[in-house]
């Protein structure tokens, strides 16, 4: 095994104190030229790393993070995870990444693991809180926590997110536009913040061009393609089924469009769908999917600049950073077909 190179090892070889090389490794500004270059250039030679466990007991900090998700495997959380790790790694930290699959146990273990100093701070992207044990009232104020894109009410903690009723109300317009009247939407889980909102968002649109919303034509999912496939079917075989369908994510839009197909239907011949996030496969898809782009990279990004922010001793912002989205229209929406030519269930 290779022993680790010390400061007291470039020290000896050098000729200085062990403080010294300390100053110039640490970028203290204390030693002067030429020192401080020989230093860096012996460290480097030496392939010097510092030890960052015993950094870290002197400062109390782990240099981790935890970013904390309700679905590790949903391919959303990627690029979110990217810009993150970006900022993190500027900073000379680390990212632990948390899966919660909404079990209010796995939810309250990683706020304990924060309690307990296992991570120095917290991005969490599950849309809740723990409601159990020592959580039940609410998170500590000394714990640093930042909300990423599922708001969570009334919390007073800092928020970084879309303003996902604008972006779903935005959806909806372009199918009013296209001319379709029977129009469905397929929430996320209710009654979470975001799901409520892309929900609002929907009615706002069918309020605004005077469209009745017919029974049936709201439903709950879960944010995965089953949900998106059962009640995209379910949708089909209504006495009165919708022309159209925005789904609350992409992976249910997914779902229902492989709905259609298994009933035959065409998209958008038959039925428009639209959905939300613009996954990295949304392009690729066939039909390429009509859905609200929202800038991954930069939330995970700005969400993890905010918390190391934090960490340093910085004021939290008082108010929610909300960052812009664009509707990214594609081939899985048209115009309707005219009445007569619609496929009864």
């Amino acid at each position: 095994m290779t022993t680790r190179v010390k400061i007291t090892d470039i020290a000896r070889k050098l000729g200085v104190s062990p403080a010294t090389v300390s100053r110039a490794l640490s970028n203290t500004g204390l030693v002067a030229e030429p020192t401080l270059t020989r230093i860096r250039d012996e460290a480097a030679a030496l392939n010097y790393r510092p030890n960052v466990s015993a950094r870290n007991l002197r400062t109390r900090r782990s240099k981790a993070v935890l970013m904390v998700v309700r679905d590790v495997g949903n391919p959303f959380y990627l690029d979110v995870l990217k810009g993150a790790e970006a900022a993190a790694r500027e900073a000379g930290y680390a990212i632990l990444m948390g899966n919660t699959e909404n079990d209010p146990e796995r939810e309250t273990g990683y706020f304990d693991m924060l309690r307990d100093g296992q991570a120095d701070g917290m991005v969490l992207i599950t849309g809740k809180l723990p409601q159990q044990g020592r959580y039940r009232d609410g998170v500590p104020d000394q714990l640093p926590v930042v909300v990423a894109l599922e708001a969570i009410a009334n919390t007073g903690l800092p928020h970084i997110q879309i303003d996902n009723r604008a972006a779903a109300r935005d959806a909806v317009h372009h199918l009013i536009a296209l001319g379709h009247t029977r129009i469905a939407h397929l929430a996320g889980p209710l009654p979470e913040d975001m799901s409520e909102l892309r929900l609002h968002g929907y009615r706002d649109a069918m309020g605004e061009a005077g469209l009745p919303i017919p029974d049936g034509y709201e439903q709950r999912g879960d944010y995965r393609l089953g949900s998106g496939k059962r009640f995209g079917h379910a949708f089909l075989v209504m006495p009165q089924p919708p022309t159209a369908i925005f789904a609350a994510n992409d992976e249910m839009a997914f779902g229902v469009i492989a709905a259609a197909h298994e009933s035959g239907r065409t998209v958008p011949g038959d039925l428009s769908v639209v959905g939300f996030d613009d996954l990295y496969l949304s392009e690729a898809f066939q039909p390429p999917l009509t859905t609200i782009n929202q800038p991954r990279a930069e939330v995970g990004r700005t969400a993890m600049t905010v918390l190391l922010a934090i960490l340093d001793g910085k004021d939290a912002p008082d108010v929610p950073i909300i960052l812009p989205t664009t509707l990214a229209i594609r081939g899985s929406t048209a115009a309707p077909k005219s009445l007569f030519q619609l496929r009864s269930a």
